[in-house]
């Protein structure tokens, strides 16, 4: 199971970074249009709805992304940040259905589950007594 939390780590991250990507395109060709039509009203509307489409599509990555690197180190949180962002991703079809049905698949199982409280464990016991006595 810990090979299927590093793949479901890897696709957050990437799909979420092709969000940004997006986000930048979507700027790009809707301001662009605007200057390209040399219209004052036209170059100021348009920069205005792509930078807030822009925003809008960078806001709704940033959670992926962090959630991603966040199951790559086995962060407690992650789990939880990543089943959010997975049971929203079934809306998205096809793809956000595909990513958020094998999200739920592994993040729900009771070997992940145990990884994840493992790791919180360990982190815990660094810090304190626990681990100057082993």
């Amino acid at each position: 199971m810990d090979d299927h939390i590093t793949i479901l780590g890897a696709l957050y991250i990437a799909f979420n970074v092709l969000g940004i990507v997006a986000a930048i395109i979507v700027f790009t060709v809707i301001a662009g249009g605007g200057l390209l039509s040399g219209d004052p009203d036209a170059i100021a509307i348009t920069s205005i709805v792509g930078s807030s489409i822009a925003f809008f599509l960078i806001i709704i990555s940033i959670p992926g992304i962090i959630g991603g690197i966040g199951l790559l180190k086995r962060k407690y949180w992650a789990r939880i940040l990543v089943l959010i962002l997975g049971f929203l991703n079934l809306i998205n079809i096809p793809l956000g259905t595909i990513l958020g049905i094998y999200t739920i698949w592994v993040l729900m199982k009771e070997e992940t589950a145990a990884i994840f409280q493992e790791g919180s464990i360990e982190r815990k016991g660094t810090e304190g007594s626990f681990a100057s006595s082993q």
